[in-house]
């Protein structure tokens, strides 16, 4: 297959990133890549989807070698046609309006893209999972009012979770006791700053333990890992200093996919990220889902095996998006 991997800057890539070990994984097994920046897409003057891609024919020995060959740019480049790839994957953060219509542009062409940009437009914030009534999650709130979210504060006494209801990162997130002066009213104008409305959600105890990063592909969870608070703060994302630890997959992590998993094929999500504490979904990542490299790094399956498992399912997606298309 010839993959087109969307990427905002391949400067910024290195072998950590889960973009590189997907590509590592389908170069292994005699896929093709074009890698893509956000800004080398052109519509030409008779209409066809061009781009100009940074070109990956080969196997390479290991994620190091592909992470430098795509960050020192060490590689050849050439125009490809979008309508040429049998799939594009989406690996962008943010999501820039231009890419966003081309990607559906490229899907009502014939070309699977993952995950399908409708999809990722309807999952991607975290109302999302708010909307949905039988996924287990914590209690939770999204509202622009502050009549709201007082009223949610008397319901739900004890700590609270204010964090905006797009972004990624830990971010504008911040852990609240509505029981200190102004604590509640500040929370929510810091996550409002970020635009749009917030999401509040009643702090899990079970928080102090971890939070489990899984990654998840066409209904299958591949892996998954710990990630630990840094001493002072109660975030546990890596970019907020969380620390990553080895954690296997559970019966209650099992659980959750099996509710999610729906919602999420429904959409057209073919890989997501997510985020568990305790037996509940706390978030789910579609538009741009990590995890792969230290659910590998610190599992038990042999090194590659995540990656190579997300590439056989995604392949399998592709093809039946095809087929359904040329019907």
């Amino acid at each position: 297959m010839r993959i087109a991997i969307v990427v905002t800057s391949a400067r910024s890539i290195d072998a950590t990133w889960t973009t590189t070990h997907l590509a590592h994984a389908a170069l292994a097994v005699g896929h093709t890549l074009r890698l893509i920046e956000v800004h080398d897409f052109e519509i030409t003057s008779t209409g066809r989807m061009v781009a100009r891609a940074w070109c990956m024919d080969r196997p390479f020995r290991d994620v190091y070698e592909v992470g430098r060959a795509i960050s020192q740019r060490n590689l050849e480049r050439r125009y490809v046609e979008l309508t040429a790839c049998d799939m594009i994957l989406l690996r962008v953060n943010p999501l820039p309006w231009h890419i966003l219509q081309l990607a559906s542009m490229a899907n009502a062409a014939g070309v699977p893209v993952i995950n399908d940009p409708a999809g990722i437009c309807a999952t991607r914030g975290k109302a999302w999972l708010a909307s949905l009534s039988d996924v287990p999650t914590p209690p939770t709130l999204v509202t622009s009012t502050r009549g709201s979210l007082q009223q949610f504060a008397e319901q739900y006494p004890g700590k609270l979770v204010i964090k905006p209801a797009t972004g990624s990162g830990g971010r504008s997130v911040q852990l609240v006791d509505p029981n200190q002066r102004g604590a509640l009213q500040r929370g929510f104008e810091i996550a409002r700053a970020a635009g749009g409305p917030v999401v509040v959600q009643a702090y899990l105890p079970q928080a102090s333990e971890g939070e489990k990063r899984l990654v998840w592909a066409g209904g299958e969870l591949l892996g998954g890992y710990l990630r630990k608070r840094a001493p002072g703060d109660f975030r546990h994302n890596l970019k907020q200093g969380g620390r990553p630890h080895a954690s296997e997959i559970t019966q209650s992590d099992e659980a959750v996919a099996r509710v999610i998993g729906p919602h999420l094929l429904r959409h057209g999500i073919g890989f997501a990220g997510l985020d568990v504490i305790g037996d509940m979904l706390v978030e789910v990542n579609t538009l741009n889902p990590g995890g792969v490299h230290w659910a590998d790094t610190l599992g038990s399956q042999p090194p590659g095996s995540i990656a190579g498992r997300a590439i056989q399912i995604l392949e399998t997606t592709a093809a039946s998006m095809k087929q359904r298309h040329n019907r």
